[in-house]
């Protein structure tokens, strides 16, 4: 290419008159690239400035700044990183967020010439696109109005459809742009209508054309902001203000609160003042919207049939960094919806998987004592999941405290033997929610009277000194009405919610009172969860009397324990895959909401163990709204 003639000057003043055909301006545009390299720099300054437009543009000058863009376009084989840096940072500060469609479309044809042109611009060009996934600051409250959506769609469609096109032209485009999209995410403390958008745009590049090569990472990166703004949360500054009175299984205690919630009136008080904590925090409410975010992008991927693809990229996700994080309070859920959108897929295998974690003995003991803890909160929270499969796990619990306990002589020692502990509190805890459902089934019924339960909790490992009193209290109460077993000796444990023994078993993240799939606080997000969750109050346990309290048997005398379980096998329905609870249409009297023992007890004697009225601090009874 020959030097640029002294008639430049003339050239460019020719070009706002539209004196030039296209192919002339991309050869002076040409000639004005190389001319700086040989220290010309005259109508190379002249060119930048064209790039540096003022903030409103009259019709001419758009036409020259949509002219320069375009000419660019085609001497893109001419800029160099090196004598033209300031062409290119002139580029990169201009915003599709600020332009017109002439320019968006013009800017956007420089970005994807310039990255099919070097592999050396990729990333920069893939950059300039990522940075458009969002506004300008200034512009992010704009977006709320009419014409605000109108543009973000125009830009949004705009950016994407480049995107595709240079990983169409440059096959690894792809995989420069996943690091790329993760690093530029914007953190737990920006706006958040800010990072909202952006993973608008994630989730948009996960179900897009790009996801089969960049989608493995758009999720697990959303997970693991959603557990950054999790742990964020002052969460137990908010339940240890007041320990005993918000803990305690207050079903009677039901207030009614004049709130936007129209579930509020159903919601137990100690919910309520816990959510109520939480309003106006901005870190809840950036997590609230991001898992409706994600809820949402969960039911669009089972309707376009890409859940059971995704839902092994959350798994993984979920291994790797959720499940050991212990002060995860609300991130797990992303987990328990795509379980719910498919029960007999996802919802059974993340059950397995939990359960093959525990019995794995190369796992570290944290891990499999995690896993225990997400396996029996799961199984008794999700209203999805079938009485056969609950069976099936408890069975596999039992087998492996069982084969534990064989081949142990010890006696009691929370810390040595924490993985047993926490697994026959598993299976304790699970009973306390399942045991009536599970007995009114009779080939359910005749498994778990097969169970060699009684001899696990016989040991010399003593785990119902060890576990928390209150799960144990519980447990042999309903175990002792259903004729499970019967308890040999009396655990006195003062109304505890929890032991020194439990403390000790439950090491230093106290994985003895971790229950994760308990209540979620998060006001729009509990909605997606509320109908597939299973509350404490809508559960039917085996002391619990009959609706119609003064039936009879065919003698004229109360129905005892026996005529009241084969009452209802007889009654039960024939699909024993779904386990009963109470219905909506309970009984309010306070006294039978209660599930505090009373003072009479059919089997004429009161022990320690009907003293206990709580439940452990993260098994906190239905405290939030649902529909059953």
């Amino acid at each position: 290419m020959g030097k640029v003639q002294v008639s430049d000057k003339e050239e460019f003043s020719q070009m706002e008159n539209n004196d030039f055909s296209d192919s002339q301006l991309v050869h002076h545009f040409r000639g004005v690239l190389v001319a700086v390299t040989t220290g010309d720099r005259e109508n190379y300054d002249e060119l930048v400035g064209y790039l540096h437009p003022k903030k409103h543009l009259n019709p001419d000058e758009v036409a020259i700044l949509v002219t320069t863009l375009k000419a660019l376009s085609g001497a893109v084989s001419y800029i160099d990183s090196v004598h033209h840096e300031s062409l290119l940072f002139a580029v990169s500060r201009m915003s599709l967020w600020n332009c017109g469609i002439d320019i968006m479309d013009a800017l956007l044809e420089l970005i994807i010439s310039l990255a099919v042109s070097n592999g050396k611009y990729i990333d920069w060009c893939l950059e300039m696109l990522v940075k458009n996934f969002v506004p300008p600051f200034y512009l992010l409250d704009s977006l709320r109005q009419e014409n605000g959506i109108d543009r973000k769609n125009k830009v949004l469609s705009r950016v994407h459809a480049a995107l595709k096109e240079i990983a169409d032209l440059v096959p690894l485009a792809p995989l420069r742009l996943s690091p790329i999209v993760i690093q530029k995410m914007p953190s737990v403390f920006s706006k958040e209508t800010e990072i909202v958008m952006y993973v608008e745009n994630m989730l948009r590049l996960e179900s897009g054309a790009l996801g089969e090569t960049v989608g493995s990472t758009m999720l697990p990166a959303l997970v693991d902001r959603l557990l950054e703004l999790d742990v964020e949360i002052g969460w137990d500054g908010i339940l240890q203000e007041d320990a005993k009175g918000i803990f305690e299984m207050e079903l009677e205690d039901v207030t009614e609160f004049t709130d936007e919630d129209e579930n509020c009136d159903s919601m137990l008080s100690s919910e309520l003042l816990n959510r109520k904590n939480l309003q106006g925090n901005l870190v809840v409410e950036k997590l609230d919207s991001l898992m409706v975010l994600a809820f949402l992008h969960l039911e669009s991927c089972q309707n376009s049939g890409r859940l059971a693809e995704v839902f092994n990229t959350l798994l993984a996700s979920f291994q790797r960094t959720v499940l050991n994080a212990y002060k995860s309070k609300f991130t797990q859920f992303v987990m328990f919806y795509a379980c719910a959108l498919d029960p007999e897929g996802c919802g059974v295998k993340f059950a397995m998987v939990l359960a093959d974690m525990f019995g794995g003995d190369a796992n570290p003991p944290i891990t499999r004592m995690s896993a225990v803890a997400y396996l029996a909160s799961y199984l008794t929270r999700a209203k999805f999941l079938s009485a056969a499969l609950v069976t099936s796990i408890i069975q596999s619990l039992v087998d492996w405290c069982y084969a534990y306990c064989k081949f142990r002589d010890f006696d009691m020692n929370p810390r040595a033997h924490q993985v047993f502990y926490s697994g026959c509190q598993a299976i304790m805890y699970i009973m306390c929610f399942r045991m009536r459902s599970l007995m009114d089934v009779p080939r359910l019924k005749l498994q778990l009277l097969n169970m060699p339960m009684e001899a696990i909790l016989k040991h010399k490992l003593s785990p119902l000194k060890v576990c928390l009193p209150t799960v144990v209290v519980e447990f042999l109460r309903q175990a002792k009405a259903a004729q499970l077993f019967m308890a040999s000796e009396s655990f006195v444990f003062d109304d505890m919610l929890e032991s020194d023994l439990s403390k000790a078993f439950g090491g230093m993240d106290r994985l003895d009172m971790f229950f994760p799939f308990d209540p979620c606080l998060l006001k729009r997000s509990e909605s997606y969860i509320r109908p597939h969750f299973v509350r404490w109050s809508k559960i039917r346990t085996t002391y619990d009397d009959d609706d119609d309290n003064d039936e009879v048997s065919d003698s004229g005398s109360e129905l005892s324990d026996d005529d009241f379980i084969d009452r209802n096998a007889k009654d039960m329905i024939d699909d024993d895959m779904m386990v009963s609870v109470e219905g909506a249409d309970f009984n309010p009297d306070l006294n039978k909401m209660s599930i505090t023992p009373r003072k009479s007890f059919k089997h004429g004697f009161e022990t320690p163990l009907n003293q206990c009225t709580r439940m452990p601090a993260r098994i906190r009874p239905s405290t939030s709204p649902e529909s059953l």
